[in-house]
């Protein structure tokens, strides 16, 4: 992606850098655009474009950063000596030597798969498939709210540097979302496909995949029965948790604990920090042999695929947690490099935009399948509950005490999936919940999902994250009703 019709940003970057300093340029495209139908209306269509350009400059052992919207030369020029003066400004008071901050070592380029490209549809015919969704999550006079919506975002980057380094990718991202709500008059309930983790890289064969056309009726008949359903139960029981809400339990206790700018104290006047200590590193038991997490960017479909992260660090398939032990965190090359542990560095820098700067993000966080089938998952439950799609969550600020709600719970009786109930929920602290795993499902349980709004930093950066999670079972999780 070239910002000048004359010139390749490997190219720019090399007029702009100022005199004896290494510099880095980011740009970055994107447009998104968004169709909803409620309850039978069109809402208003959105569409937006954001271009812009980040500049680096280390001059000594400091560094500056400027972004900007001007992206002529004069602009990046003058982005860049903004951005010295404030490496400039930062003499001394560095976390780090940025001199010795690894670098981009390769040029490349990344892109995925696009089998029905987004331009190839007619938006009427988009907003058609909307409205018969919407018409089909009407499947009884309780209905009381249907919503069908989907989003497209397409991001195109390019990052070049003042050691001939150019890397260019492109991401486009598909968020569906389904919801029906239901009244009797008494009490509400709801159902959707999964409270958008359903967002996947690719064009609108990701509707395919995911069975959107098929979902509406499904998603409005759950929605009457849970509203007809008798309360959860309440007090410690066994748990088959399906893969839509491993999405939310995988996300919110190990990957947000993992952060490395959380354990290094980097965000904890906003999003909070983490019962991780670097010690933990290595010897941490966090769960049974079983249980393996990984940072895997080469999944097909899945929303943080990449070739590089927003450093332009190479992207690789990483263990986080191996047989059960915890081995590393989830951090770029910078916080790598302030835990004097370069080795450790994995490429998961990544930025919501051109004028925010990259930090440790989760990229496509899984947890990898195993050898259980999802029916023998649910014969070794005598008395338990089967759990998915996440309604509600809270955890603290150190990732350790959490409390979920779900949206879809079945009573497991006997080895069997029983009746459905509602207003289900559970709760735990996080290492004797992962403790409490005892199987973990194969690879037809396992499901490409993903978010497109996990947010942290300051100022705020909201991005997508890959989550591919099997279905699991647990033992003695203390569960509760409504009025539990």
């Amino acid at each position: 992606m070239n910002v000048s019709p004359t010139m390749s940003a490997e190219q720019l970057v090399g007029r702009i850098a100022p005199r004896g300093t290494w510099c880095s340029l980011r740009i970055v495209r994107t447009t998104a655009e968004s169709f909803a139908v409620r309850d039978d209306v069109l809402l208003p269509p959105s569409c937006s474009e954001d271009f812009g350009a980040m500049v680096t400059v280390v001059d000594g052992q400091e560094m500056g950063l400027a972004a900007t919207s001007d992206l002529s030369e004069a602009g990046l020029y003058q982005a860049a000596r903004v951005a010295r003066e404030w490496a400039h400004a930062a003499a001394g008071r560095g976390v780090l030597d940025f001199s010795a901050a690894p670098r981009p070592l390769r040029s490349g380029s990344w892109s995925h798969p696009v089998e029905q490209p987004w331009e190839s549809c007619a938006r009427s015919d988009i907003i058609e498939r909307l409205k018969n969704a919407c018409q089909g999550l009407k499947t009884d006079d309780r209905i009381i709210r249907r919503v069908a919506s989907l989003r497209r975002v397409r991001t195109e980057s390019c990052i070049a540097t003042t050691d001939d380094i150019q890397i260019e990718q492109v991401h486009d991202r598909i968020v569906p979302w389904l919801m029906a709500v239901a009244s009797d008059d008494e009490d509400v309930q709801s159902r959707s496909n999964g409270g958008r983790s359903d967002a996947q890289l690719g064009g609108l064969e990701v509707l395919e995949r995911i069975r959107f056309d098929d979902l509406p009726q499904q998603i409005g008949n759950d929605a009457i029965e849970i509203l007809l359903a008798p309360v959860c139960p309440t007090g410690a029981m066994d748990v088959v948790i399906g893969p839509a809400q491993m999405v939310l339990q995988v996300h919110e206790s190990i990957g947000h604990a993992l952060e490395l700018d959380r354990i290094l104290g980097d965000e904890r006047n906003y999003a909070g920090t983490s019962f991780v200590k670097i010690d933990d590193f290595g010897s941490l038991s966090w769960g049974p042999e079983i249980l393996n997490v990984v940072i895997d960017p080469t999944v097909e479909g899945e929303v943080c695929s990449a070739g590089f992260d927003d450093e332009g660090l190479e992207a690789k398939k990483i263990h986080l947690i191996e047989k059960g032990v915890l081995r590393r965190g989830i951090g770029g090359a910078l916080s790598a490099q302030r835990l004097s542990r370069p080795e450790d560095a994995i490429a998961v820098s990544r930025a919501c935009s051109w004028n925010r700067p990259p930090i440790d993000r989760m990229a496509n966080l899984n947890v990898e399948p195993g050898d259980t089938s999802l029916d023998d998952l649910i014969a070794a439950v005598e008395n338990g509950v089967w759990l998915d799609a996440n309604s509600s969550w809270s955890i603290d600020d150190r990732r350790w005490k959490f409390q979920f709600g779900v949206e879809d719970a079945r009573l497991i009786e006997n080895g069997q999936l029983a009746g459905r109930v509602k207003e289900a929920g559970y709760r735990s602290t996080t290492i004797p919940f992962w403790q409490s795993l005892d199987a973990v499902g194969n690879q037809d349980t396992w499901q490409v999902r993903g978010t497109p709004n996990c947010g942290k930093g300051e100022p705020n950066q909201m991005v997508f994250v890959g989550h591919a999670v099997p279905a699991c079972r647990f033992r003695g999780l203390e569960v509760f009703g409504r009025e539990g």
